[in-house]
């Protein structure tokens, strides 16, 4: 056997690796979720509960899109905000994430709610006292800031900075050949990162955040802590005047798995459609 011959034997790979193992935690799941549906129709507290909870799916896929939206945004700022030439921009962008990245959510959430809200009413009101007055501005009060929205606030901020880091690592993996390139031919800042970088980074950052996204999903939950009407609160509230916790709490986590494992098979079949046309991914999210 020549040389080549053994090279090509070492990085062939074996039948096995080739091919594909069978999932089996699918079919599990699909098993589980035929159970629950032979539980649907046989026992009618499951119905009832499902009915109960159906209200709080709406609250929980309200909250879960328009904070991952909005963290997106304010991620992508940020890690534009740490790639700036100015080091001012650059310390503040990183003081943002190293300090929002070591606080939990939930005490992100509650110090939103409790803390932040309250005093931006004040500040509000103190700022502009004198319009207030004169009948110009409205003045702010508590309740003008449900709980829903003090919710949404805090998992922006708190993924926003989880999200910056994605993004950062997606416009770090375009070549800087290209950058320069973009720029000898006298493509502007704004448009070598609009035509250039973005869509590179885009293909990158896009299985990793499809990622976070359920784990967005499953953080939403906290905001029940906040009294928000969302699947895990409505079930709380349910299971405690009933008192049937075994069911209403198979039904809380079967809405979250249909939720979650859905979408997670949605990023694992986007990913396999990036590997085959040549995207390679730059990692896993925070749920990967």
């Amino acid at each position: 056997m020549t040389e080549a011959d053994t090279a090509r034997s070492l990085n062939a790979p074996s039948r096995k690796t080739q091919r594909r193992e069978f999932p089996f935690w699918l079919l599990a799941a699909v098993l589980l979720a035929l159970l629950f549906c032979w539980l649907f129709v046989a026992n009618g507290d499951y119905r009832t509960i499902i009915r109960a909870l159906s209200h709080g799916v709406f609250t929980t896929a309200w909250v879960s899109v328009v904070a991952y939206l909005a963290a997106a945004v304010v991620g992508l700022v940020v890690a534009l905000g740490r790639r700036a030439h100015s080091r001012v921009v650059r310390e503040v962008a990183t003081f943002y994430v190293e300090i929002v990245r070591g606080i939990p959510v939930l005490v992100l959430l509650f110090y939103v709610a409790f803390v932040g809200a309250p005093a931006l009413v004040q500040a509000w009101n103190w700022l502009w006292a004198w319009p207030i007055a004169w009948g110009l501005l409205p003045g702010l009060t508590m309740r003008g800031f449900d709980m829903t929205a003090r919710a949404i606030f805090a998992l922006t901020v708190s993924y926003s900075a989880f999200l910056s880091e994605i993004f950062r690592a997606g416009i770090e993996s375009v070549p800087q050949a290209q950058v320069e390139g973009a720029h000898a031919l006298g493509l502007s800042r704004m448009a070598t990162f609009r035509f250039v970088i973005f869509p590179q980074a885009f293909r990158t950052v896009l299985p990793p955040l499809g990622n976070d996204f359920v784990a967005m999903i499953k953080d939403s939950a906290l905001v029940s802590s906040l009294g928000v009407q969302d699947i895990t609160q409505i079930g709380k509230v349910y299971s405690a005047s009933t008192f049937l916790f075994f069911q209403t709490y198979n039904v809380v986590a079967f809405l979250y798995l249909v939720m979650t494992v859905g979408l997670s098979l949605m990023v694992r079949a986007l990913e396999r459609y990036l590997k085959q046309h040549g995207w390679a991914g730059a990692g896993e999210g925070r749920d990967g």
